[in-house]
């Protein structure tokens, strides 16, 4: 190689290590806001609303406010865990013809951090506790079941998947009993500038009533820095594309804004 040459090549590779060191950064971060295994405080504003339902005209919305943190590893467990709990404000029709909005059922889990290398999984207990304001807004019963989730993250994004599985055992005696299940695919494709397309649709199904939806979704976001934290925004329009029953979504609309902190 002559002089001359070798210096261009040194130049080239000196105007494009800029570009991908900056590309592999906004990778970097939109894994960590989008990575729900990242072991880092978080706080979430989501929104899923369903203009219609099939056989009725009626609509449902679901704001959900989300908080997350981790736990360090400790003598008696060993391993890093990631407390999320879910505190939903819902709308759904009521008895009267109307619509009653206000507090739903609290979700928590806690998930423990066996795997971090290639693979990430975590496994653990939740409980949803019945603090719906009205019948309607809740299942009146207390749950417990388990939550796991695997996440495989590249520089191309992530892909992995959160199962969740509860029954009740306690609460309301009038109220019927309660076994569901779901599973939360997660396809993450990142692009240029923290920009990302996004698959998050949760497949939801009622064990006891043998009834279930499977939604698929396609949306997208961007991250972008805020000092030490990552903000995070995003729209995933869903379409139901199998179901049996009555009174499930047919499109639902879901957005929403993460916010990491300290990452």
């Amino acid at each position: 190689m002559s002089i001359k040459a070798g210096t261009r090549a040194v130049l080239l590779a000196a105007w494009f290590a800029p570009v991908v060191c900056a590309q592999a950064d906004n990778a970097d971060t939109a894994n960590k806001s989008n990575n729900p295994l990242n072991l880092a405080p978080g706080a979430n504003l989501q929104d899923y609303y369903t203009p219609r339902l099939y056989d009725t005209n009626a609509h449902t919305n679901d704001l959900l406010m989300r908080g997350t943190l981790p736990i360090a590893p400790g003598d008696f467990i060993g391993v890093p865990q990631l407390l999320r709990a879910t505190a939903p404000i819902s709308t759904r029709p009521d008895p009267n013809g109307g619509y009653s909005t206000g507090e739903g059922d609290l979700n928590v889990f806690d998930i423990f951090l066996l795997k971090t290398d290639g693979v990430q999984l975590g496994i653990g207990p939740l409980i949803t506790a019945p603090t719906a304001d009205q019948d309607e807004l809740g299942t009146g019963k207390w749950q417990a079941g388990l939550a796991a989730v695997a996440i495989d993250a590249s520089p191309r994004g992530l892909l992995g998947a959160l199962v969740q599985y509860q029954s009740s055992f306690a609460g309301d005696h009038d109220r019927d009993h309660v076994e569901t299940a779901t599973l939360q695919p997660f396809i993450i494709h990142n692009l240029d500038k923290g920009w990302y397309l996004r698959s998050t649709a949760i497949w939801t199904f009622d064990l006891k009533n043998d009834t279930h939806y499977i939604p698929l979704g396609l949306g997208g976001g961007k991250v972008w820095k805020s000092g030490s934290n990552i903000l995070n925004a995003f729209i995933e329009p869903q379409w139901t594309v199998e179901r049996k029953g009555d009174g499930l979504p047919q499109f639902t609309l879901f957005a929403g804004l993460n916010v990491t902190f300290g990452k």
